[in-house]
């Protein structure tokens, strides 16, 4: 039988988790009127919302492969 290999976790959904959580403290960030000064449409009401909810949207999709990973793990130690 082959033995089980040890594979590295998905880069990809490792640079959405960084892309999601960057989304996530700018669009903070923005609620709060940080970047009122720096272009107009960043100071709108809906703004920071918008960046928010990408933020959160990019890190749940850098999560499903990370989970599907360590459950193929989880199969192949069995």
């Amino acid at each position: 039988m082959n033995a089980p290999q040890h594979k590295s976790p998905p880069l990809f959904a490792w640079l959405l988790l960084v892309c999601g959580a960057l989304c996530t403290v700018f669009g903070l960030l923005l609620m709060t009127g940080v970047g009122a000064d720096w272009h107009p449409l960043l100071a709108t009401d809906g703004a920071g919302i918008v960046m928010l909810v990408s933020g959160i949207a990019l890190a749940g999709s850098g999560a499903f492969p990370l989970v599907f990973a360590r459950l193929a793990a989880d199969d192949d130690t069995q």
